[in-house]
């Protein structure tokens, strides 16, 4: 996999998400319905951090160990679209959050504990992403563009 591909990793957790969700959906009830709205926004959030997010952040090993390349120049496309899209994926976060809260109020009434985990792990997910992750990206474009001096 090259430096500008989604990351495997990402794309596998995306799928499970995507599994569970389904899992809650076919649960029924509030609980189900619950799901569905969450899909409904969390699955073209999820495409936006495979293309611009996750990325720059497969490169974060190599330049922890000093490595630099021009290639990795090509990255900077992605983490300046990155940085622009920041404000509308930080809006999708909060409606995701909201749907989630739903789904974890749901699952709860309808005694679907696996669900009420799944929801609550998946909105300390959304913070880690907006504290880290979406962060990390966008400096691994900044140090970039720093030590091979590209324009800003």
């Amino acid at each position: 996999m090259n430096e500008t591909s989604s990351s495997g990793s990402s794309k596998v957790e995306h799928n499970e998400l995507r599994q569970e969700l389904l899992r809650a959906e076919k649960a029924g009830g509030q609980t189900g319905q619950a799901a569905s709205s969450v899909m409904k926004v969390l699955f073209p959030h999820m495409i936006l951090e495979e293309e611009y997010a996750m990325p720059p952040l497969k490169l974060l090993p190599r330049l922890a160990r000093g490595e630099l390349t021009p290639e990795m120049s090509r990255i900077l496309a992605k983490t300046d679209a990155l940085k622009a899209e920041l404000p509308q994926m930080l809006e999708e976060h909060t409606l995701i959050v909201m749907a989630l809260k739903v789904l974890l109020q749901a699952a709860t009434e309808e005694k679907h504990p696996e669900f009420v985990q799944f929801a609550s792990k998946l909105i300390a997910h959304a913070q880690q992403e907006e504290e880290v992750l979406y962060p990390a990206a966008i400096l691994v474009g900044e140090y970039i563009k720093l030590a091979l001096k590209q324009p800003r």
